[in-house]
């Protein structure tokens, strides 16, 4: 696992998660359309990642598209980091 994995890991765990088994967040777990962020978590992941990585992110980019699982926000943030 990456750097920016690890790092979004620990934070949805800390922040949305407490309490549960570690092991059961994979990569491919969905965040959004599996009812683990809200609205409101969603834009606290948003502002974490623009904060913690050094990016903006468009307000299109603030949805299960792009935030649904670790995977899909490793990605976005390593593309917003190459350009």
């Amino acid at each position: 696992m990456n750097e920016v994995r690890k790092i979004v890991r620990a934070y949805i765990l800390r922040e949305f998660l407490p309490g549960e088994d570690p092991a059961l967040l994979t990569e491919s777990v969905q965040l959004i359309r599996g009812g683990i962020l809200d609205s409101i978590a969603t834009l606290k992941l948003a502002a974490f990642l623009e904060s913690q990585f050094n990016i903006e992110l468009e307000a299109h980019e603030m949805s299960a598209d792009y935030l649904n699982t670790i995977a899909d926000i490793a990605q976005l943030v390593e593309s917003k980091q190459s350009k």
